[in-house]
């Protein structure tokens, strides 16, 4: 057992910093290059969606954007599978990649999400 395992065990159970979410901050700026980077692993490069080994809902044409609280709060805070970024985006990247979103793939509206609203539904 090495130290790193040894520690790990004392932690409370459930707790295993490997596969915790990371604390490092994402350097890549603008929605885009956001998006690019981190979003469409999952949620696919047009935004469409996919479903394999886990469902990755569709951002393409999808009603839900209306409000940017709601894409806000979930990039925050994560849902279902997806992890939380609070802790890797700062007020503007998430604002950044909330109204990229919101303006790209069929999505057209264009009351933008400023840095103040994201600090507003930090946790």
């Amino acid at each position: 057992m090495t130290k790193r395992d040894a520690a790990d065990a004392s932690k409370p159970a459930g707790f295993n910093p490997r596969f915790s979410p990371s604390s490092e901050r994402f350097v890549q700026q603008g929605g885009e290059r956001l998006y690019q980077s981190i979003c469409q692993g999952c949620h696919m490069p047009q935004g469409e969606g996919a479903k394999g080994a886990g469902f990755y809902p569709a951002l393409a044409k999808n009603g839900r954007m209306a409000s940017g609280a709601y894409p806000t709060y979930v990039v925050l805070n994560g849902l279902h599978g997806m992890p939380p970024f609070a802790q890797r985006l700062d007020d503007q990247q998430v604002a950044d990649v909330v109204n990229y979103v919101r303006t790209h793939f069929g999505n057209s509206y264009q009351d933008a999400v400023t840095p103040q609203d994201v600090k507003k539904q930090r946790p």
